[in-house]
C-alpha cells in the first residue's frame, strides 16, 4: 500500500459498460486510490465516472467524478482545467478511453464507423496528452499511461480499432522521446484477451452468443492457464508504470496478454 502516496491521476474512461464483471479504467481508479492517490475520474458518462467514485470513496479513498468527451479538443482542455482545480498538479495521465463497435475488416467497415473509431481512440488519447503535457512539464515530471492493445500487433477481422491501437503504440514513444528532458514519461500496455463487460459482454451482443460460451472461447486461446486477464491485471501493472518505480522506464509497449503476443510470428 501507498506506492502513489501523495500523487494525483487522471482516468479517462474510468466508468466502464454495465456487465459481470469490472473494465479497465474503473479497476484502475480504485487501485490507484488505495496505492494512495487523488484520482479525478473521467467519463463520457457522468453516472458511470460517479460510480466509480463512490466505490472509492467507500473504501475511504480520495476520488472526483468528472463528465467529458475527450475526443473533443475542448472536452481534453476540461480535464486537464479541472486535474488543476480539483487536484492542484496533475502527475499521472491514464488514456484508457476506447471504442470498436461498428467495425470490420478493410474491405467491409463503413468510412462513418471508421472515423469515430479513429477519433475517440487515438485522437483522443493525443488531446488528452497534447492538453496534459504543458502542465507536466512545468511541474518537474509526470507519467502517462496510454491503454493500447494485443490487437495492435495481430489481427484482421477490426481494421479500425487494430490501426487506432497501432497509432497509440507510435504515439506513446513520439510523446515519451519528445517530453524525455521534461522527465514526462510515456509507456503504453497492450492487454490481450481479457474478461471485461466491453469485451465479453459486448462481443456476445455483437454476435448473438452466450457469454459464458464467448468467455470460454476467449480463455481457451490464452496460453498461460488457458484463461483469460482481468482488469485487475491491467490496473497493477499500470500501477507500475505510474509509480516511481519505473521512474528510468519510459517509451515502453508492455504486452498483459498471458503470453500471446510471444506466438506472433
Amino acid at each position: 500500500m501507498g506506492r502513489l502516496d501523495g500523487k494525483t491521476a487522471v482516468i479517462c474512461g474510468a466508468g466502464q459498460t454495465p456487465g459481470q464483471t469490472i473494465g479497465n479504467g474503473r479497476a484502475m481508479a480504485v487501485l490507484f486510490a488505495r496505492e494512495g492517490a487523488r484520482v479525478l475520474c473521467v467519463d463520457r458518462v457522468a453516472e458511470r465516472a460517479q460510480e466509480t467514485v463512490d466505490m472509492i470513496t467507500a473504501e475511504g479513498g480520495h476520488a472526483y467524478a468528472l463528465a467529458a468527451n475527450i475526443a473533443k479538443a475542448e472536452g481534453a482542455e476540461a480535464v486537464v482545467a479541472a486535474a488543476a482545480e480539483t487536484l492542484g498538479r496533475l502527475d499521472i495521465l491514464v488514456n484508457n478511453v476506447g471504442i470498436g463497435g461498428g467495425d470490420g475488416p478493410a474491405h467491409k467497415v463503413e468510412e462513418d464507423a471508421f472515423d469515430k473509431i479513429m477519433a475517440v481512440n487515438l485522437k483522443g488519447a493525443w488531446l488528452t496528452s497534447k492538453a496534459a503535457i504543458p502542465m507536466m512539464r512545468a511541474q518537474g515530471g509526470g507519467a502517462i499511461v496510454n491503454i493500447s492493445s494485443l490487437a495492435s500487433l495481430a489481427g484482421g477481422n477490426q481494421v479500425a480499432y487494430e490501426v487506432s491501437k497501432a497509432a497509440m503504440n507510435r504515439l506513446t514513444t513520439s510523446i515519451a522521446q519528445s517530453n524525455a528532458k521534461y522527465r514526462v514519461r510515456c509507456n503504453a500496455i497492450l492487454p490481450g484477451l481479457m474478461d471485461t463487460p466491453m469485451a465479453v459482454a459486448g462481443i456476445a451482443q455483437a454476435t448473438g452468443q452466450d457469454v459464458e460460451a464467448v468467455r470460454e472461447a476467449r480463455g481457451a486461446r490464452v496460453p498461460l492457464g488457458a484463461k483469460m486477464g482481468t482488469a485487475w491485471d491491467t490496473a497493477y501493472a499500470a500501477l507500475f508504470l505510474a509509480s516511481d518505480e519505473s521512474a528510468f522506464i519510459t517509451g515502453v509497449l508492455l504486452p498483459v496478454d498471458g503470453g500471446m503476443s510471444s506466438r506472433i510470428g
